[in-house]
């Protein structure tokens, strides 16, 4: 899909950030890196090994499961899980974090025909904002406006939707939400708001 499928009376474009917009994997897979030079430098464990162990356990368990995975493997403090957690939420990560080819096309489009985008993504807001602050945004950022669910509540919870349409006096007809996540597509069904997975445009 591209962007001249979509309606062409839509007026305000929503976007999910992880997943949708740029990797999410790409920002937590340095996260990981910075953790376990930590933990090396600390406790003298094999950073190289432990990053394998991270990497690894967010792939095949998810990112809920990964300080679990390192703290069993090196009995870790439970001290350290408030280091890893801060870390999440205030990485100075190395390397940026490249949105999706085709994305960054979607969007250039959208801002040269001057409509709205908005970033609601779930989530922790520090760690969400952290991630959209790494990201290179070729000169996007300007047009971006975000809102963080959580800071209402989270998708599928409508409340974020309704306070983007108060705040900026849309109608449900003119918004399209780009989704990954049954949290998404249930908000926009709740909201009466069309959808479109982001699979359609990342193929």
């Amino acid at each position: 899909m591209k962007y001249s499928d979509i309606d062409p009376r839509k007026s305000a474009f929503l976007f999910e950030l992880d997943n949708v917009l740029y990797p999410e994997k790409d920002y937590y897979f340095q996260v990981y890196y910075l953790f376990a030079g930590m933990i090396e430098y600390i406790e003298l464990v094999d950073a190289k090994a432990a990053t394998e162990l991270m990497v690894n356990t967010y792939i095949e368990k998810g990112k809920d499961e990964v300080f679990n995975a390192v703290q069993q493997q090196y009995q870790l403090n439970e001290k350290y899980r408030a280091n890893f957690k801060h870390l999440c939420m205030t990485a100075n990560v190395p390397l940026k974090l490249l949105l999706y080819k085709n994305m960054l096309d979607l969007l250039q489009e959208i801002v040269v025909d001057r409509k709205k985008i908005f970033i609601v993504t779930n989530g922790n807001p520090a760690e969400q904002l952290n991630k959209i602050k790494h990201i290179e945004w070729h000169g996007l950022e300007n047009y971006l406006i975000c809102y963080f669910a959580n800071e209402l509540s989270a998708k599928p919870e409508p409340d974020i939707v309704h306070l983007i349409l108060k705040e900026h006096n849309l109608q449900r007809r003119d918004i399209v939400m780009i989704e990954n996540t049954e949290a998404d597509v249930l908000c926009a069904q709740a909201c009466g708001i069309d959808h479109i997975n982001a699979a359609q445009f990342l193929q």
